[in-house]
């Protein structure tokens, strides 16, 4: 039986004591994220021709580390051990020209996580048992119940939440039956994916909550900038007491409020990903797309925030695992010229701006609508190089 990996979020209701845990933990790894890192700069400084210490070497480097502060054994030491095949990766992407030099952490982050790679185990219905923290209250566990955990991941993120990120081993899922059908799709700002059969699925629209979110973020910024202008005043006048931004309860909850508004758009755009990519998967066997750079789009500033909102490379992420575990075809190819090629007599008519939608083929009089003849041509090309 074939294996897959797949990840299970559940949200975490721990007590107090275990929240005070969990914040040593975070702030555990990320003192041995900046101690290392600390210690390849300073190698580098000291000796410019040597290698940084790689992996290995940082993981040998944990036992001294923890004798120097014992604070650090109060983590599942595969934490510890994550940590540094992070910083591992991180400088291994740097040396690849595929990312920059890694940063230190800062404890004042709104977003903190830990991950370890011990047993975690479901003990009753709701709860399950995590290394150093005990037993502590979870939903949804029969989504875990019997399945092999590979890591875990706990995670506090802006809206004050705790939520656990489980690796599991399932079995592959079933072959879908095969249809026969192929399309190609053309990703837009306006409609998310044009198929090459002439159907335009819109791309995610939640008016009211962003609408709420905007609301909510004025009042953030306001409310930061008075509370900021206040503390400024407070610690001028006052040599012993000092104050603190955080000490401003209503900037907080117009944070908070805020950050809900926003995750409620981000599970609510993947939710209509997720059917939408489902129902794709499930119609066609073989589905090609264009292999867009979205970063690099991203650099048009006029059309930066719609590209965003649109999650083009999260609506292909989900095609490829979903291709993939349900036996049908996933083909990428290069968009160029998709969109001024006749996808009738393959007449170059050269390139047009963005605010035409409609052209006619001035060789055979084909009356196009943009996207879909750029998602039929997309389509050409991927039979073609697909064979």
């Amino acid at each position: 039986m074939v294996k897959v990996l797949k990840g299970i979020k559940l949200r975490l209701y721990p007590n107090q004591h275990q929240v005070d845990q969990l914040w040593q933990m975070f702030g555990n790894n990320r003192f041995v994220w900046n101690q290392m890192l600390a210690m390849a700069k300073e190698g580098y400084r000291n000796n410019p021709s040597s290698h940084f210490v790689n992996e290995y070497g940082m993981n040998y480097l944990l036992k001294p580390l923890k004798q120097e502060y014992p604070f650090l054994k109060q983590n599942d030491s595969t934490s510890l051990q994550v940590v540094n095949h992070d910083l591992a990766q991180s400088f291994k992407m740097l040396f690849k020209h595929q990312g920059g030099y890694p940063r230190f952490k800062s404890k004042w982050a709104i977003k903190q996580s830990y991950t370890g790679r011990s047993i975690c185990q479901v003990i009753a219905n709701h709860r399950m048992k995590l290394p150093k923290l005990g037993s502590i209250r979870t939903s949804k566990t029969g989504r875990v119940a019997g399945l092999k955990i590979k890591r875990y991941t706990i995670n506090y993120d802006s809206t004050g939440r705790y939520y656990l990120s489980l690796q599991v081993e399932v079995s592959a899922p079933q072959a879908l039956l095969k249809t026969g059908k192929k399309v190609g799709l053309d990703v837009g700002i306006a409609n998310l994916a044009i198929s090459s059969d002439g159907i335009k699925y819109k791309t995610f629209n939640a008016k009211w909550l962003k609408k709420q979110a905007i609301r909510w973020q004025s009042k953030y910024s306001r409310r930061r900038h008075r509370a900021t202008i206040a503390v400024r005043q407070w610690n001028h006048n006052h040599k012993t007491l000092k104050a603190e931004l955080d000490d401003y309860q209503n900037w907080q909850r117009a944070r908070i409020q805020k950050a809900r508004y926003q995750q409620r758009i981000a599970n609510r755009r993947k939710d209509y990903l997720h059917k939408l990519t489902t129902n794709l998967v499930k119609q066609y066997d073989v589905i090609v797309i264009e292999d867009l750079k979205t970063k690099n789009l991203q650099h048009n500033h006029h059309l930066a925030k719609a590209i965003a909102n649109a999650s083009w490379y999260e609506f292909r992420t989900m095609l490829a695992y979903k291709c993939a575990w349900h036996g049908k075809e996933l083909i990428v190819v290069k968009p160029n010229y998709t969109s001024q090629i006749c996808s009738n007599c393959g007449h170059h008519s050269g390139p047009k701006p963005l605010a035409v939608r409609e052209w006619t083929c001035s060789q055979c009089g084909t009356h196009h609508d943009r996207d879909i003849n750029a998602a039929v041509n997309i389509l050409h090309k991927g039979l073609k190089a697909g064979g």
